[in-house]
């Protein structure tokens, strides 16, 4: 789909990646040549996830790309433009800035706590805010300046504003300054693009959070979405920007329809804010 070694010398930026999509990610384009910066918490092993910062480094190097491993907090701007700076220090550039980190908390308005809106609030949106804006002044002096946020088209169901308004909140945000981007730099040809899976995807949040084994079982692999990612991170910025991308129409777009590899089955299960096709 992707050529091998399409992202040689250039240089992506992302928030999380220590495991799930955002790791899976990180090895596409480490596969594709790219040097990968990954600035998130995960210095050290938490007994209930799999993967460190430092773990995902070494699989994107295994993969053939470079890593420079950012221990830090995208809700900090101090963090966020010390992952920018050495970034640029190290590589030269940035090219891609993916948003990818994210807190999940499925609750109601009133059983939600207040730390837990605003934990969602401030990495959500405010580091989604922060890892843009620090890369953007670098990405408008890349080649194919991409930034792509992991979060999904706005869909205004009553079924999904009223089952969780403080996390839809979080995540359409998202979505909103990604769209916002695609207006305020498309004179500087930098794409912004939202991603989002259809289904399910198996991760660690899955297994604890989501219905465990039962929706692990009909979920498609996060190499879905590190795919889709790739199609589109290395496509021209000025005909790539401004959409809110499902995983399996940027596939199709690029020719595949066959989704047997990425598992799940045929009872797969649809993501959140996805109507199943009627």
């Amino acid at each position: 789909m992707t050529a091998d070694g399409a992202l040689a010398g250039k240089t992506m930026i992302m928030s999380g990646g220590s495991r799930g999509i955002g790791l899976a990610i990180g090895v596409a384009a480490g596969r594709l040549g790219a040097n990968v910066v990954l600035l998130a918490k995960t210095d050290t092993p938490d007994p209930r996830l799999p993967g460190t910062i430092h773990t995902a480094a070494a699989e994107i190097e295994d993969a053939g790309g470079t890593a420079l491993a950012v221990v830090g907090d995208v809700r900090d701007e101090a963090s966020v433009q010390g992952a920018v700076d050495q970034a640029v220090e190290r590589f030269g550039g940035i090219d891609i800035c993916v948003n990818n980190a994210s807190a999940l908390a499925l609750q109601g308005t009133e059983e939600l706590s207040v730390k837990r809106f605003d934990l969602m609030q401030q990495i959500q949106l405010r580091g989604t805010f922060l890892l843009s804006r620090a890369s953007l002044p670098h990405l408008r002096k890349a080649e194919n300046g991409h930034v792509l946020t992991l979060s999904p088209p706005i869909n205004l169901d009553p079924k999904w504003l009223g089952a969780y308004p403080p996390y839809t909140l979080a995540k359409y945000g998202m979505t909103l300054l990604a769209l916002g981007w695609a207006a305020e730099y498309a004179e500087a040809k930098v794409a912004s693009n939202t991603l989002w899976p259809q289904t399910m995807i198996a991760t660690a949040a899955v297994q604890n959070l989501l219905g465990g084994d039962d929706s692990m079982s009909k979920s498609r692999s996060p190499e879905i979405m590190a795919d889709a990612a790739m199609a589109i991170v290395t496509a021209p910025a000025a005909e790539m920007t401004g959409n809110t991308w499902i995983d399996v129409d940027v596939l199709a777009r690029a020719g595949i329809t066959d989704l047997a590899k990425y598992g799940g089955g045929d009872d797969v299960v649809y993501d959140l804010y996805v109507d199943p096709p009627a």
